[in-house]
C-alpha cells in the first residue's frame, strides 16, 4: 500500500512516516500544498494524509482540487483545529476523515486502515492465504506448511504485496512503488535481491515453487500452483 503525507512540520511528518513504513506502507512526503497536489495528481496513492495549514496551498484547497480533477484517493485531514465547524468544513472539502493534533500513532494507523477498508468496500483481512502459504498481518508472521518463516520487514511487505496480487503479474516498477518509496533508484537491483531472498525462504525447502519470474515482465505468486 502506498501513502502520501502532506505536512510542513518535519517532526510530525517524520514521526508519522517512520511508523507507517514500519507498518509496511510505502510513504511519500510533500512539504507544502503545491508539491502535495502535484504528487496526488500524478501518482496512484491508496490514501493521503493532509495537514490543513500548509504553505503555498492550504490543505482544504488541495483536497478540493483533487476532487475537481476526479482523484478519488481517500484523504485523512490532520489539523490542530478542533471546533465542530472546522471539522465539518474539512469534510465538506472532500476529505473522508479528520484527526486532530496531537494524535497517537495507533489512532492514525487505525483510521488509515478504516479508510482503506471503506475504499475497497470490504473488510481488511487479518490473514492472507495462498495454498499452504499464509501471512498473519497482525502479528507479522509467515507460515508455509505449518512451518514459521522468519522474514525481515521488507521481505514481509514484499510477500504481502505478492499475495495481495496473487495470480497477477507485478512489474519491478509496481513493486518499487508499493513496497519501497517510489523515489527509490529504479535501476538498482533491490527488487531482484529481495525476490531472491524471499524465494530462498518461501520456496527453497518446499514444493511446488510458488514465486515465478517472468523475464522482462515481472513476478508472480502463481495461484495455479497452490496446494488444494
Amino acid at each position: 500500500m502506498r501513502l502520501l503525507i502532506v505536512e510542513d512540520d518535519a517532526q510530525i511528518a517524520a514521526f508519522a512516516k517512520k511508523g507507517l513504513v514500519e507498518a509496511g506502507f510505502a510513504v511519500d512526503w510533500a512539504k507544502d500544498g503545491e508539491e502535495g497536489l502535484s504528487l496526488a495528481l500524478a501518482e496512484p496513492y491508496d490514501c493521503a494524509v493532509v495537514d490543513v495549514m500548509l504553505p503555498r496551498l492550504d490543505g482544504l484547497s488541495l483536497i478540493r482540487e483533487m476532487r475537481n480533477q476526479r482523484v478519488n484517493t481517500p484523504v485523512l485531514i490532520l489539523s490542530a483545529k478542533r471546533s465542530v465547524e472546522e471539522r465539518v468544513e474539512g469534510l465538506h472539502s472532500g476529505s473522508d476523515d479528520y484527526l486532530t493534533k496531537p494524535f497517537a500513532f495507533s489512532e492514525l494507523l487505525a483510521r488509515i486502515h478504516a479508510l482503506l477498508r471503506r475504499a475497497t468496500g470490504a473488510m481488511e483481512p487479518v490473514r492472507l492465504e495462498a495454498g499452504e502459504l499464509s501471512l498473519d498481518l497482525l502479528r507479522h508472521e509467515a507460515f508455509r506448511g505449518g512451518k514459521r518463516i522468519d522474514l525481515k520487514p521488507k521481505e514481509f511487505s514484499l510477500l504481502e504485496y505478492l499475495m495481495r496480487s496473487r495470480g497477477r503479474v507485478v512489474s519491478k516498477t509496481m513493486i518499487l512503488e508499493h513496497v519501497w518509496d517510489y523515489h527509490f533508484e529504479p535501476q538498482a537491483n533491490v527488487v531482484e535481491a529481495a525476490i531472491s531472498r524471499l524465494r530462498d525462504k518461501v520456496d527453497r525447502d518446499f514444493e511446488p515453487k510458488m514465486i515465478r519470474t517472468l523475464r522482462g515482465v515481472g513476478y508472480l505468486l502463481e495461484a495455479s500452483r497452490d496446494t488444494p
